[in-house]
């Protein structure tokens, strides 16, 4: 039996808080602030709390399904991270707290710039973009203020594989230069004589994901990376797939100039749905003293062995500035901290061999039953066509659809854009064999089903408590109430559209 919806059980009366006594001067409020036609329901707590739970397990989430979102490392979250940033002096830290008394979340932020510069090789690091597309745009400016002191403003271009993050050609744009797309070749790496023909005096740099977001590594990135500094333009690497080198490659020692991370899918912090995240920045010596600040600093040495440091925040000489109000997203610091304290260095090398040897494992596994245009070995994800020979009327959104029904997240859809129907698949390290066992076992079954009775597809799902929607019509007419549109509206609404 459907619960009525919290609309449908309101009775003038009822109430689902309780307030206390008040032990001040009441004041009427404001007239001009009211709302006559707040329509709001009178429900019971009792309620109100059926209604919020029940509302919460109609949601897929990483505790519950297997999360397979391609580019997204939607991968578990030790519950550990969330006790350590839910400890009082982390949690209960306001940030206009003054340096003295924060020395304790200084101490953290400290040493997670330290450790992240370690991982990667580079020689410092900001913690003050908010998110890794925050951190790609500290990036693009830092390499343009940095020909701009130079004295190369004609330096303006900015190099980006038609395999890129769509959030790097937005950023070149946002930071006021000029993007130029790069092709793949054959094999899914960038065209290296295309780059070469690009290759210029007003090159700026260029940015590319490494792996690449067809899940692939660069064969030829070495070489990538010395055409581009011959003709004295920087290297940015959007390190959101950094998961798959932690502790086996470091990209600075490749040549890279800066890079950002993503905390909070390669140190697993809960993100999805708009955050929350967190995109460090890490530089090479040359463009250390551009860095977002402020960072945190050692002010004062400690006077012995058992004294303590004095931390304290230092904005860089040449810093492009602040990027985000206070010091970054401190809650996903605590988490990324604590992750990389219980692994150790040989477990953050564990979590990337995991990463690579699952998506491996899945896309050897689904090769005969589905086109992969990339099949060579890949990184943390892979990408496949969700398109069948001679069933021209099953998409990609009908596999994602119907992986519904099985009771699996859909992995991401039509990115990236290169590949036809594109499903793009990341199993994660936190999944064992017997869920990549099921979820491949239900993605052959889906492939035979495409087959045999694509109508079944079509129409899924078939099981979940919301089928497909109309999703043009959706954006248009957009519904932010949970009461039901009445029908003359339905019905006007209808007609306009």
């Amino acid at each position: 039996m459907t619960e009525p919806l919290i609309y449908d059980q309101s009775v003038p009366g009822r109430t689902g808080v309780i307030l206390p006594g008040c032990d001040v001067p009441e004041t009427p409020l404001p007239t001009d602030l009211m709302r006559d036609d707040l329509d709001l329901p009178e429900v019971s707590e009792l309620q109100v709390i059926r209604h919020f739970v029940r509302l919460s397990q109609l949601n897929m989430a990483i505790d519950t399904n297997f999360y397979p979102l391609g580019s997204c490392t939607m991968k578990y979250n030790p519950k550990i991270n969330e006790d350590v940033a839910r400890l009082p002096g982390f949690a209960h830290l306001h940030p206009l707290t003054d340096e003295e008394g924060a020395q304790g979340a200084l101490a953290v932020m400290y040493e997670l710039q330290r450790w992240l510069a370690e991982i990667s090789g580079f020689d410092a690091v900001s913690l003050q973009p908010a998110a890794g597309a925050q951190g790609e745009f500290a990036g693009i400016l830092m390499i343009r203020k940095y020909h701009l002191d130079n004295g190369h403003p004609e330096r303006t271009k900015i190099l980006v594989p038609n395999s890129a993050h769509g959030t790097n050609p937005a950023t070149v744009s946002m930071a006021g230069l000029r993007v130029v797309e790069l092709p793949s070749d054959e094999d899914g790496n960038v065209d290296l004589e295309a780059l070469r023909r690009e290759c210029d005096e007003t090159v700026a740099g260029m940015m590319i994901t490494v792996p690449s977001t067809l899940g692939l590594y660069e064969r030829q990135i070495l070489d990538v990376i010395q055409a581009v500094h011959d003709c004295g333009g920087l290297m940015y690497m959007d390190g959101a797939n950094m998961n798959s080198q932690l502790g086996i490659v470091k990209p600075a020692e490749l040549g890279f100039d800066v890079m950002h991370y993503n905390l909070h899918k390669t140190f697993s912090t809960p993100h999805g749905g708009g955050g929350p995240g967190s995109g460090p920045v890490a530089v090479t010596e040359k463009l250390a003293p551009y860095l977002p600040g402020p960072i945190v600093t050692i002010v004062e040495e400690p006077k012995d062995e058992n004294d303590a440091p004095l931390y304290g925040f230092t904005m860089p000489e040449k810093s492009i500035g602040r990027l985000k109000v206070f010091h970054g997203n401190f809650g996903m610091h605590t988490r990324a901290y604590t992750y990389m304290r219980v692994h150790g260095a040989e477990g953050l090398r564990e979590v990337a061999r995991h990463a690579v040897l699952n998506a491996n494992y899945v896309r050897v596994k689904l090769q005969d039953d589905y086109h992969i245009p990339y099949n060579r070995p890949c990184g943390h994800e892979f990408v496949l066509e969700g398109r069948f020979e001679g069933v021209d009327e099953v998409h990609a959104l009908d596999i994602s659809k119907r992986l519904i029904d099985y009771g699996y997240h859909p992995p991401t859809n039509y990115f990236p854009l290169i590949v036809n129907e594109a499903l793009l698949i990341e199993p994660t390290e936190t999944e064992d064999k017997q869920t990549l066992d099921g979820f491949v076992e239900a993605m052959k079954q889906i492939a035979k089903e495409a087959r045999e009775n694509p109508a079944l597809l079509r129409e899924a799902p078939h099981t979940a408590p919301v089928r497909r929607v109309d999703e043009v019509k959706a954006a248009k007419q957009l519904v932010l109430c949970c009461r039901p549109i009445p029908a003359p509206e339905r019905a006007k609404n209808e007609q306009a559209s």
